[in-house]
């Protein structure tokens, strides 16, 4: 089981790399585009139309949140996350394991409330589905309007569920390094991952 979460949580790490690249790729455009809008006289504007990307600071902002629930999986999968380790160290390895099943299980409750409110948030953006089907999923009453972007117009609730499945995959590695945690307790050691 580990093997596999491992795996998609990689994927899901690269795929939220590559998000990042492209908003990257946007705002450098965007800034390239702002220089020459601003250097061109009046000869050359009617012969060339450079100038900042619309919407980019839209899609940054996107962009962003998507890379950032992309990233979550694996950083925790890895912990990768901050931790001081200062009072740790010299503390005996069961204890050591018993601090990191503590850090592990509390992770993967902030996770579920994460999990939850975007699941809410996306309820509240997502604009189609029966009463009964929203009712059963808990996503509580459909919008009376399909929420967008101010400049590009683009669907809110897209974001959304994107961020929602690397919510969904953090939740389940959170449970699942909590377990693990919880096994080398028993040990009485960590293990390196």
């Amino acid at each position: 089981m580990g093997r596999i979460l491992e795996r998609v949580a990689k994927w899901l790490a690269y795929f939220g790399g590559t998000i990042l690249a492209a908003v990257a790729g946007v705002t450098v455009a965007s800034i390239i585009g702002r220089f020459f809008d601003a250097i061109q006289g009046d000869v050359l504007k009617g012969l060339i139309d450079l100038g900042p990307i619309k919407g980019d600071f839209e899609l940054v902002e996107m962009g962003c949140a998507v890379a950032v629930f992309a990233f979550l999986p694996y950083t925790q999968f890895k912990r990768g996350h901050v931790t001081v380790d200062l009072f740790i160290e010299r503390l005996p390895d069961r204890a050591k394991a018993f601090l990191a099943f503590v850090g592990d299980f509390m992770l993967a409750v902030a996770a579920y409330i994460i999990l939850w409110r975007l699941w809410l948030g996306f309820g509240e953006k997502f604009p189609y589905g029966s009463d009964a089907m929203r009712g059963f999923f808990g996503m509580g009453y459909k919008p009376f309007f399909a929420e967008t972007s101010y400049e590009l117009e683009l669907p809110v609730w897209i974001p959304y569920a994107l961020s929602l499945i690397g919510a969904f995959f953090f939740f389940v590695v959170a449970v699942y390094t909590a377990w693990r945690s919880l096994n080398w307790v028993l040990k009485g050691r960590e293990e390196h991952v």
